[in-house]
């Protein structure tokens, strides 16, 4: 948390690339917090997780004052501005406005925009990951939704973080009719592969997304969203599940070598 002797020094990272308008909204928004730098992707990344470039070489372009492009991943971007391009460790980290939500458990374990802010809560830093659903004509207000990511993101900022938790925020189109805290719901996808012929008969994949089933119980994002509310989740960087490592099944496991 920033000290009342200094500004406080505010990251902002996404996963669409530096040159995505929503990028650009959520760093103008975030001036109102403090000192902004911003160090994104030079090109889309979604999906990339929290994938580091460690077989090859990152490079770095200062597009203007603080304004810096990595042709590498969003995590990438992470260490670089901790690393290489910031003066000191940030106060916060705001990662988005994703184009598009990141709700339930399997967008949030692909979404470059989240490990963004997952890669922040590793090193330290209080960290909001900010996703934005379309209307019902497929435009994003993503004035309103950098203008709530920074109110979140001010809270942060006056102590309302904690440690190994980053937050993960998902905004409905307007109005939106508030805030609620929920748990990750679920966005089944079908595995698909798309097979193409290119120019020379030789058969080329994409991997497909298609129309994923969502599970959408009672306290979920998913819920939150189709009731008009952001969805505000906590999701802990310890994945070890503590109730099944007291099952008796798995303690058999652990007796093969003895």
């Amino acid at each position: 948390m920033a000290t009342a002797s200094r500004k406080p020094l505010i990251l902002i990272v996404n996963d669409d690339g530096i040159t995505s308008e929503w990028l650009v909204a959520l760093a103008r928004a975030a001036r109102r917090l403090g000192r902004v730098f911003v160090v994104a992707p030079d090109r889309q990344r979604s999906a990339t997780s929290l994938a580091l470039t460690l077989h090859g070489p990152l490079r770095v372009k200062r597009l203007r004052p603080a304004w810096y492009a990595v042709d590498g991943t969003p995590a990438d971007c992470v260490y670089l501005a901790v690393c290489k391009i910031l003066p000191r460790l940030p106060d916060l980290l705001l990662s988005g406005v994703n184009r598009g939500p990141n709700l339930g458990r399997q967008d949030v374990a692909y979404s470059g925009t989240v490990a963004a802010a997952i890669q922040g809560t590793f090193i330290g830093i209080p960290s909001l990951a900010v996703s934005q659903l379309p209307n019902d004509n497929g435009r994003f207000e993503f004035d309103e939704a950098a203008s709530l990511a920074v109110r979140i993101g001010g809270h942060l900022l006056r102590g309302a973080a904690l440690p190994g938790i980053t937050l993960s925020c998902n905004i409905p189109p307007s109005p939106v009719r508030g805030i609620r805290l929920a748990r990750l719901g679920e966005r089944r996808y079908a595995p698909e592969i798309i097979e193409r012929k290119d120019s020379r008969r030789n058969s080329v994949f994409r991997i497909g997304t298609g129309n994923p089933r969502t599970v959408a119980g009672p306290g979920t994002d998913l819920e939150a969203i189709r009731l008009g509310y952001a969805s505000l989740t906590p999701l802990h960087t310890d994945l070890t599940d503590y109730k099944v490592l007291r099952q008796r099944r798995l303690r058999e496991v652990a007796k093969i070598l003895t």
